[in-house]
Formats: C-alpha cells, structure tokens, sequence
C-alpha cells in the first residue's frame, strides 16, 4: 500500500466517524454505511455496559479528536517533517494499548499504520471493542489493511512476533515493559498527569474552561489536570462557582463512589480540604491526584516555580494556562494535534527512524 492510499484511507475512516461526532449520530452518503453504520451505532450504544466509565459523551468527544486528527491537510502537516516510506516496510511494531479513556490507543495504531509498518495491537480489556471496530472499517476500506493490522489477545512475547514496540502502562508495569523488553527498540510509557498554573487574572470564561480540563474523562486521562499552582492568598471561591457547570460528574456512580470515598478519608483523617459538593481540593506537594480530588499548591515566584516543574516534567504530560511558556489554553488539554505526542516522544520519529536500525 503506498503511502496516499494510507492517507486516502484515514480521510475516509474519519468521514465515516463524523457521523457519529454528535448526541444524535447523523446518517450521511457514506460508502462504509451499508455494512457498518448501524452496528457502530449499535455499538457506541451499548459500550458502557462493559465499561461505565465510557459513557455516551465521552466516547464522542474521544471520536471528534479523531476526526481532527483526520483532516487530509492535517496529516499532510503531520507527515510532512518524516522521511516516510512510500511502500510497506516489512517491519512489525507491537502496541500495548492503555484503556484509560476511549480509543486512547488510537494515535499510536495511526502512527504505526501511517509510517508503513504492520501493526500488533494488544489492547486494554478495558477498552477492547472500539479499536477492533476501527480496523475492521480500515480493511473495508482498503483490503490490503488486512495483512497489516492484527490484534494479538494472548500476552506479548517478542520471539519473532514483533521487532519494535509501544507500551503504555503503570510506573509500575513500565518497569517490567523495559526489563522485558529491552532488546527490542521502544518507547515505554509510565504514569503522567497534567497540571494548571493559575496567576490569579483568569476570567470566569478562562475558570470555567479549566473545569473542562479537570471534569472530561472524570479525570482518567493523563492530559487531565489533577494539581493546581496558585498565587499565595488566591482564593479559589470564585472558581469553583463557575466550575457547577460539572457538577453533573456527581451523577455517575462510579465517580460519586470515588467522590464519597475520598472526601470520607479527608473527614476522618481531618485533613484541611475544599469540598463543592463533587470536587475536593486539597494542598499537597504530589501531583498525581485520584478520582474526585484535585491537589493544589501555592507559589510565590513564578520563576522558582518554572524550576520546580522542570525537576518534576518526567510526571507531567502537559501544563494549562498562560503563565508559562509552551502552555496548552484553558480547556484545550483533552485536544492534542497530531504532533503532539505522550510523553513528549515523538512516536512518528522513533518509528520512521526502524529502517536503518
């Protein structure tokens, strides 16, 4: 398959999703409808029942950040700065698949499919229907995909089975992705979070938008803001009132368990906290925050700040807000472009770059 087919394909894969990018799928001419239209209707229907945490609204949103992804112009942008190869490479590139939030996994499968490997996905038990889904569009769409995309639901082994991989876990199972695979070329991913840094000038607009960062996914994902910088003496009155707008968060039962169950530990422990209702800020160094909680810390110069994060990047995938340079806008942190990639590696190189290894 040469390497306009490929783009020619995704194109084509996110016109068929547009559809499906609103409360109400929109049924349009579309070539793939007539074999799959009703059954990824069907299926984005019912996937909460094996997962709650994909509920209907963040499946959508996961599938319009598809889309964006696949605009032809973009991906011209996107590839453009890679030596890509025209044809198939021979090359096999395991991808061991995060199931945080929906089709997490998906860039890394566009990736490996656009650089002209074969890719070998090994997806979350967490999320393992969407991306099936996804390839079997693919193959309809171009034939030859077939050959080229496989799920593997037996644990990875190397032996011949792949010669790079892509391993997104814990800090925990990253680990044991980098004892185990370490003679073979990879990218292993651990534990990220992101962070906003507040300056105390933030607009009611500006406050709302950040909620956005915090509340999507309920936080699961890594591009989630779980800490909070502030000036010292801000008050955060006037934040949380604009964040009620996601105080349906607390109508999910899951989260409200986690809600329920962290603020019952802060009371106990009679830990000094902030509590709206569905949210609980508490003041702590760490950054990792779990499900209904968000941490905050203080500053008192933004430069000694800067410093802080810098020691601290290797745990934050992005920072929110415009105190500091390279900041992603308020409420723009669940809306990476192409280039932009988990934990700042840039996937697309590493695996342009297998040829000569």
């Amino acid at each position: 398959m040469k390497l306009n087919e490929r783009i020619h394909a995704f194109v084509k894969l996110g016109s068929f999703l547009q559809q499906f990018s609103t409360a109400e799928a929109t049924r349009k001419e579309h070539t793939l409808n007539a074999s799959f239209y009703e059954n990824f209707k069907s299926l984005l229907k019912n996937i909460s029942t094996e997962n709650l945490w994909f509920t209907t609204e963040n499946v959508q949103f996961s599938i319009k950040g598809i889309i964006e992804f696949l605009q032809e112009d973009k991906i011209h942008q996107w590839i453009n700065k890679y030596s890509i190869a025209n044809k198939n490479t021979n090359l096999k590139v395991a991808v061991i698949m995060a199931g945080n939030i929906p089709m997490v996994g998906f860039h890394d499968m566009l990736c490996v499919l656009m650089a002209g490997h074969h890719f070998i996905g090994k997806l979350s038990s967490k999320d393992n229907q969407l991306l099936n889904f996804v390839a079997d569009l693919l193959i309809a769409i171009h034939p030859e995909f077939k050959q080229l995309i496989h799920f593997e639901t037996e644990r990875l082994t190397g032996k011949s089975q792949f010669d790079a991989i892509i391993a997104t876990g814990s800090n925990n199972s990253a680990r044991y992705f980098e004892t185990y695979f370490q003679k073979y070329p990879h990218i292993i991913r651990k534990n990220r979070n992101s962070i906003a840094v507040l300056n105390g000038t933030e607009t009611d607009a500006e406050s709302k938008a950040l909620g956005k960062d915090v509340f999507l996914y309920f936080g699961l994902g890594c591009r989630n803001v779980s800490k909070i910088y502030v000036p010292e003496g801000y008050d955060f009155t006037k934040m949380l009132d604009t964040w009620n707008a996601y105080s349906y968060v607390n109508n999910h039962s899951k989260y409200a368990n986690n809600y329920d169950y962290q603020r019952s530990l802060l009371l106990m422990n009679q830990i000094k906290h902030l509590d709206n209702g569905f949210l609980l800020l508490r003041q702590l160094d760490e950054i990792a925050s779990p499900i209904g909680v968000v941490y905050y810390e203080y500053y008192s110069e933004i430069r000694a700040l800067e410093e802080k994060l810098s020691l601290q990047s290797e745990q934050i995938q992005c920072i929110v807000g415009s105190t500091l340079i390279n900041s992603v806008p308020f409420g723009k942190a669940q809306e990476p472009e192409l280039w932009d990639y988990a934990d700042n590696v840039d996937s697309m190189l590493f695996l342009t770059q297998l040829n000569s290894n």
